[in-house]
């Protein structure tokens, strides 16, 4: 399996929809992973828009968070479409 997030967009609130390499796409709502000191800014809904596909192939802000991206990849996995 590759876990590469390729694209994203943010869907709504705090939902983006991403796509791996392999194919699989879904919309992970990260709603409840926002906690602990990295992931305060990112409760602000501007702030959380600013997300970008980083060259290591998961989600990054610009403060420094990120997420694992086998973490994405089984949440995006839970609504991926055939």
């Amino acid at each position: 399996m590759n876990y590469t997030v390729i694209h994203a967009r943010h869907v709504k609130d705090y939902t983006i929809w991403l796509r791996f390499a392999d194919g699989t796409e879904g919309d992970v709502d990260l709603t409840d992973e926002l906690w602990g000191p990295v992931f305060e800014p990112l409760k602000d809904p501007e702030f959380f828009r600013q997300f970008q596909v980083a060259e290591y192939g998961t989600l990054a802000w610009p403060n420094g968070a990120d997420l694992a991206p086998e973490f994405l990849y089984s949440r995006a996995r839970v609504t991926a479409k055939p």
